[in-house]
């Protein structure tokens, strides 16, 4: 039987990946109406090894913006407000590429157009389902660092580290994550993009 997460997942009608040793479905778990500013997500990575065995991880993320760019700061970067990712399944959109003023690896947007939502009421609650925008956005899933493989900082706010980014709370958590995607390329050295699936927290 596969894992619940993926059951859930094939409920709302996600492809899951179920052959294969090493190959990845990786899964936001967004806690709506969460508290603002706070890792309170979870980033999910489930697969099977090379003896048929089920592996599961799941790290504390953000996948909401930050307070910094909600209040005010979206006014400079995009007038329209805030990216706040909608939930669904980004099939082949992400691969591992070069983050942000450091350059750090990641996973980055290069695979098709995200959907978001835009939030430009100022206020500190996440608004969703609001001005839609579909696009090559820079949705990008990375660490709250600008040097994430060189310590073990832990960040308490998400701040200006999310402006739309699904972003890990910790660096050692992102190096785990990262180094499952570069398995992945190990063991199908062609499978160059991955597929991010973002859901609702199921009520199990």
């Amino acid at each position: 039987m596969i894992p619940l997460i993926l059951q859930y997942a094939q409920s709302l009608g996600h492809a899951v990946f179920t052959q294969g040793a090493y190959n990845l479905n990786i899964i936001g778990i967004r806690k709506r109406n969460g508290t603002p500013d706070a890792f309170d997500d979870a980033m999910t990575v489930t697969y099977l090894d090379e003896d048929g065995q089920w592996h599961s991880h799941t790290w504390p993320i953000t996948t909401e913006p930050g307070l910094y760019y909600l209040m005010s700061a979206d006014k400079q970067l995009n007038p329209a407000g805030t990216a706040v990712l909608k939930e669904g399944q980004y099939r082949g959109f992400y691969k591992i590429g070069l983050h942000g003023s450091t350059k750090y690896e990641a996973l980055v947007q290069r695979g098709g157009k995200v959907t978001v939502w835009r939030d430009n009421n100022h206020d500190a609650e996440v608004d969703y389902g609001l001005n839609p925008e579909t696009g090559w956005l820079g949705i990008n899933i990375h660490a709250s660092s600008m040097s994430p493989y060189e310590g073990n900082k832990s960040s308490t706010k998400v701040g200006a580290w999310s402006a739309g980014c699904q972003v890990f709370k910790n660096e050692a958590d992102f190096r785990s994550f990262m180094s499952l995607c570069k398995t992945q390329l190990k063991h199908h050295p062609t499978w160059t993009t991955f597929t991010y699936s973002l859901i609702s927290s199921p009520e199990w």
